[in-house]
């Protein structure tokens, strides 16, 4: 068997005589690939999945493949092997959209056919596979991670060996009939890396970090950030005697320890139901949360300085300190204008807060995550200025608020983009030009100013192309047509004379 990397894999050979299970995929339908699941034995771990990552009753939000989020969060460690089990049109898929986020490492692929998924050899193929991998020089752990089809056919990696040779195995399923997001997926690893490193460090003495331990307790940080605001967050801390401690998930396995052993966990994205369970079990109190705005900058701190037993006074002089430099960032980029969010990050709750705090009249909030008692201070602030906060959001239910506020500004996913263009709407994408920007303290106070007024002030521009493109586009005038005789739309007489330009 050999272990193929990248996306070097060329589709395995049909088998002749096919299980029942052979051939369930992404098209399989999310029942089917359940049921499949719970009669493989994987109940367990569906169960388990369905309370951290409850769907709502409007079910599935529309994302890309969860698998992404747990194989972006393996890729971005140190001396961690990444090796998917799953069709090789996935694999395929999720390496390409990792090396376009910019992963620079290989993705490993144990590819298979019917008859090793079915005959139990695919599982024999992924033991060889890890064992190859485990070399104590190059990796501090190998991630295995079953996709929809071993997932659904019971591919047990339960029983992989915990470690060889030193190298930790951690072996996790991830499929899309399973996980919601592609979010709550980096929950699902960042939450078995924290399990086996608790354990560890329950047994024994464990690898210090590689910075050495600080001087002062620390607030883990749960959930990933624009690099600057756990800085940020640090500068806020010191004042109050505490340091920012690692921001999980790590990028390092010896930063799970270092997590661990903090005096307060900051859960500033509330979904990571899997990693607040290992750090409630290390009897670490979690905050929910963050410091965004001056509101939120001064109920966070106020919350993590009595998590820390930190003397109010300590507390309070930070805050004046801070809360006077964030308003004068709030107020010298001020926003005007209405604005419907959405997006997939988890942080949209966090972003709606400080474009209410800086001037915009904020309509709607729609997050692809779900509801957890980490974010019920956030939604209850956003509600009581008026903003309707909608977790599990569905697209159609973005659409459906655009279309209800006319807003000056759409900020959400490509397809909401796209259709607030199509209306002269100006949009932006919330991951790249919103998430991708500091939200913390005073640098994210006035961070988001300037883009958003700019895009606002583009109104005349989308009227303009607007106007231009009227009725190219849709219906008979999408496309490219060969033949200009089958752009007659189904309203128009069929004996309308044609005009062929084509000498």
């Amino acid at each position: 068997m050999d272990l193929v990397t990248d996306r070097t894999a060329e589709e395995p050979a049909a088998d002749t005589a096919p299980d029942q299970r052979d051939g369930l995929g992404c098209h399989g339908g999310k029942a089917e690939m359940q049921k499949a699941a719970r009669e493989a034995g994987k109940s367990e771990v569906l169960d388990r999945y369905a309370e951290d990552y409850p769907t709502g009753p409007h079910d599935q939000p529309q994302s890309m493949c969860p698998a992404f989020g747990s194989l972006r969060v393996g890729l971005r460690m140190r001396r961690t092997a990444t090796v998917l089990s799953g069709s090789a049109c996935c694999v395929y898929g999720l390496t390409f959209t990792s090396h376009f986020y910019g992963a620079r490492r290989t993705v490993g692929y144990v590819p298979f056919n019917s008859e090793t998924l079915v005959t139990g050899k695919l599982f024999e193929d992924i033991r060889e596979a890890v064992f190859d991998l485990a070399d104590p020089e190059k990796y501090d752990a190998v991630v295995v991670t079953n996709l929809c089809v071993p997932t659904a056919s019971g591919v047990p990696l339960r029983l992989l060996p915990k470690s060889i040779n030193g190298v930790r195995i951690i072996g996790i399923d991830v499929p899309g009939f399973g996980i919601p997001t592609h979010a709550e997926a980096k929950d699902v690893l960042a939450g078995a890396m924290l399990n086996y490193a608790r354990t560890e460090a329950e047994e024994g003495p464990v690898q210090a970090p590689r910075q050495g331990r600080s001087d002062r307790p620390t607030v883990t940080l749960v959930g990933e950030m624009f690099p600057a605001d756990p800085v940020v967050i640090g500068q806020m801390l010191q004042p109050m005697g505490l340091a920012a401690g690692p921001t999980v998930p790590t990028r390092e396995w010896r930063e799970l320890y270092q997590a661990l052993d903090c005096a307060v966990v900051a859960g500033i994205h509330p979904f990571y139901t899997a990693s607040f369970r290992e750090f409630e079990a290390a009897g670490r109190p979690i905050v929910g949360s963050a410091p965004v705005g001056r509101d939120g900058t001064a109920d966070w701190l106020d919350a993590i300085g009595e998590a820390a037993n930190v003397p109010a006074e300590k507390v309070g002089q930070t805050k004046n300190a801070m809360l006077g430099a964030i308003s004068g960032a709030l107020a010298g980029a001020p926003i005007k204008g209405r604005i419907t969010l959405s997006g997939y990050e988890g942080s949209e709750l966090l972003v709606a807060r400080l474009l209410v705090e800086s001037g915009a009249d904020v309509r709607y909030c729609g997050t692809a995550c779900p509801k957890t008692k980490l974010s019920e201070a956030d939604r209850e602030w956003l509600e009581a200025k008026g903003v309707r906060v909608q977790y599990r959001a569905s697209l159609e239910q973005d659409l459906a608020a655009v279309d209800e506020f006319e807003p000056d500004l759409a900020i959400g996913t490509t397809p909401i983009v796209q259709k607030a263009k199509e209306r002269s709407i100006p949009a932006l994408y919330f991951t790249n030009l919103i998430s991708a920007r500091p939200l913390m303290g005073p640098a994210g106070a006035g961070s988001l100013g300037q883009v958003v007024n700019a895009a606002i002030a583009n109104k005349s521009r989308f009227e303009t192309m607007t106007a231009f493109f009227e009725g190219v586009g849709h219906g008979d005038t999408a496309g490219v047509w060969e033949d200009r005789r089958r752009r007659r739309s189904r309203g128009r007489s069929a004996q309308r004379p044609m005009t062929c330009t084509c000498r």
